[in-house]
């Protein structure tokens, strides 16, 4: 699945961090700046869905699923976390 191909790669870039990577680079940069890129990559998907523009929401929400697995990586979580928590609340009235 891709995102484990994309997770794995992101958690080699946090214990080899490489100058030419851009996850290197944000991870360098810290908690804050990861954050600040989650924040506006929101907003993109935000603008991008306003303008029923599919191909630019798409890529957008790329861009922040991306940037939420950097935090996730830092934070010690993986999407297999994530996906029990869907499967938790799956079914589940009110939902």
């Amino acid at each position: 699945m891709i995102l484990d191909d994309i997770y794995r790669v992101i958690l080699e870039r946090m214990r080899n961090p490489s100058g030419n990577s851009y996850v290197s680079a944000l991870m360098a940069k810290g908690k804050d700046e990861i954050l600040k890129k989650i924040g506006e990559e929101s907003i993109e998907v935000i603008i991008a869905s306003k303008a029923q523009d599919r191909g630019r929401l798409i890529s957008e929400v790329a861009d922040l699923w991306f940037h939420c697995m950097v935090l996730m990586a830092e934070e010690g979580i993986n999407h297999s976390d994530v996906f029990k928590e869907l499967e938790k609340r799956f079914g589940k009235k009110g939902r």
